[in-house]
């Protein structure tokens, strides 16, 4: 089999309850009793291969002494097999016994220990810490591109939660440095644990609407005060998603529609949208406060090319007969390009 055809192969992930390292630690210290049982039995049954240098008789009692001694490699030697059956059951049997007495009680006890111990613990400090960040529900190709969008902005990478139930998808967000939770995005349970009641913004990106409706409404309960921004792929959903409390809607497959229209009619504002678009890559679209030195000024005073004001919570295009003096408090949208150095005032 190639490696093609490998990286195709379903990847099969059995549940498995998550336990606790005392419960680790509790499995394995039983096992190692079951082992030491087992060497009992065996030099019990063949005690009279064996002689103790105190009395010749080897009891019970004996067999439990040699056992421990002889699993957990102390050896004293005052109980020792004499016979040749009694030295072929320590050769086959009692040897590689103590090896795995030691590999399970002694070297992964203390693995799971630490290992178990500092993931707990780094998992609680998160959960402790995480404050105004920001909930992505879907790794899919529109959650990837809005975390693109949001690294190139500059927002951290453990600023950033995924969650998706696709066990596969997480564990590639957590490579990528961002933190994920494995679950159904619908469930409160689930929004809880990436932290939704603390977060200051909420992206839904999942790739059907019902769901989508379902996570807005559910994040909306857990958390009245963040921004929830969703994509649906039917403009006639958006009315739905907003009732359920998003504050933006943005309609994937219209947005993609439109934009192959403009790009057949003019290409170049077809390439100058998607420039846009593009965070990074050479036009960006900002949004900044309004500088000390532009207050009071007017709108085409402006270094950049301004294409609306906010105001009072209102967005005022740039021809609006409002936006003519800037005045304190309004941010200021504009397009920035890259290559050249940012003027002052922006952020």
């Amino acid at each position: 089999m190639n490696e093609r055809e490998a990286v195709r192969r379903p990847l099969v992930l059995l549940p498995r309850v998550r336990k606790g390292p005392l419960h680790a630690v509790g499995r394995r210290v039983g096992l190692a009793s079951l082992a030491v049982l087992a060497v009992v039995a065996a030099v019990y049954l063949g005690r009279d291969g064996y002689r103790d240098s105190a009395d010749d008789d080897v009891s019970l009692l004996d067999a439990f002494y040699y056992a421990t001694v002889s699993v957990s490699t102390t050896g004293y030697g005052d109980i020792t097999p004499v016979s040749d059956s009694a030295r072929i059951v320590n050769i086959l049997f009692v040897t590689p016994v103590r090896v795995l007495f030691l590999i399970v009680l002694v070297g992964t006890t203390l693995e799971v220990l630490a290992e178990r111990t500092r993931d707990d613990w780094r998992k609680s400090r998160w959960r402790a810490r995480v404050r105004d960040h920001i909930v992505v529900t879907g790794y899919g190709t529109k959650g990837r591109s809005a975390i693109e969008t949001l690294l190139t902005t500059g927002v951290p990478h453990d600023s950033i939660v995924v969650v998706d139930p696709d066990p596969r998808v997480v564990a590639e967000a957590a490579e990528a440095g961002l933190v994920g939770v494995v679950g159904d995005a619908t469930r409160s349970s689930v929004l809880a644990q990436a932290g939704v009641p603390q977060a200051r913004e909420i992206v839904v990106a999942t790739a059907r609407d019902d769901t989508a409706v379902l996570i807005t409404l559910t994040a909306r309960q857990l958390n009245p005060r963040a921004g929830i921004q969703a994509s649906v792929r039917e403009s006639e959903n958006v009315p739905l998603l907003r009732q359920s409390g998003a504050d933006h809607v943005v309609t994937s497959s219209e947005a993609a529609g439109r934009l192959l229209g403009v790009s057949t009619r003019d290409s170049n504002v077809g390439h100058v949208l998607e420039d846009l678009l593009d965070q990074g890559s050479g036009l960006d679209l900002v949004e900044r406060p309004v500088a000390a030195d532009e207050i009071g000024r007017n709108l085409s005073a402006v270094a950049q090319p301004t294409l609306a004001v906010v105001r009072d919570g209102r967005r005022l295009p740039f021809d609006h007969p409002g936006c003519e003096i800037l005045q304190p408090g309004d941010r200021l949208i504009v397009a920035r390009s890259i290559h050249r150095e940012k003027p002052s005032g922006q952020v």
